[in-house]
């Protein structure tokens, strides 16, 4: 099976670790995973600061290899919210809760191009200590850390 999911993952997160487990969870052993890593100048849009694109990849590169999924994966710049997703041979779509639109706005405009519709698989947002989502937005706060350990 193939299987795309995306985002910026900065700083890469309990909930970024999900969402790439179950990425690569439905992929399979004979599968792959395709990673859409959001480009500096898409994720200069972000309400907190970035890093850059190179050392995002580097943290993402070390987590996929400390895990040892079985899966073919590769990593991909992602300079808009569909990216290749939208023309893409591909089976299903990974998304959060957070960004399940951007994936159900994939379909539709799959379907107007003509192409089939892929499976869209949603993980539940991981809370942290303080029943709240963790987001980068709030570990940028200093309100809580990449586990959702609460800081304040």
């Amino acid at each position: 099976m193939k299987v795309m999911v995306g985002g910026t993952f900065d700083p890469l997160h309990e909930g970024h670790k999900k969402l790439l487990r179950r990425s690569f969870s439905l992929a399979g052993k004979e599968g792959t995973v395709v990673i859409g890593l959001t480009t500096d100048r898409f994720a200069s849009g972000k309400m907190h600061p970035v890093r850059p694109y190179e050392e995002r990849r580097e943290r993402l590169v070390g987590f996929i290899r400390d895990q040892g999924f079985p899966a073919s994966w590769s990593i991909d710049p992602l300079s808009d919210r569909y990216g290749p997703a939208v023309d893409a041979d591909f089976d299903a779509l990974v998304v959060s809760e957070e960004t399940l639109p951007v994936g159900m706005e994939i379909n539709v405009l799959r379907r107007k191009k003509g192409k089939r519709k892929v499976d869209i698989h949603q993980i539940a947002c991981v809370l942290a200590e303080d029943g709240r989502w963790i987001s980068s937005t709030r570990i940028y706060r200093g309100e809580i850390d990449t586990e959702g350990h609460v800081l304040r």
